[in-house]
């Protein structure tokens, strides 16, 4: 599953976000979401979320 609805996304999920600083090299980073920032049902480039670890970034896929 790709991370643009924002209705697939829930805090405790598994996630692969890209993080600003990585979007040109498209390298990927897992985690657990602890918020969800992107208050649109669709985001075509990813829903930004917050890591349990702080980061933030655009959710790429969900992890199952």
């Amino acid at each position: 599953m790709d991370g643009t609805i924002r209705k697939d996304i829930y805090p405790g999920l598994p996630v692969v976000i890209v993080l600003k600083e990585d979007q040109k090299t498209g390298k990927g980073t897992q985690g657990i979401v602890k918020d969800i920032l992107t208050s649109k049902s669709v985001h075509p480039r990813g829903i930004k979320v917050r890591l349990e670890t702080g980061e933030v970034g655009r959710v790429q896929y969900i992890l199952k």
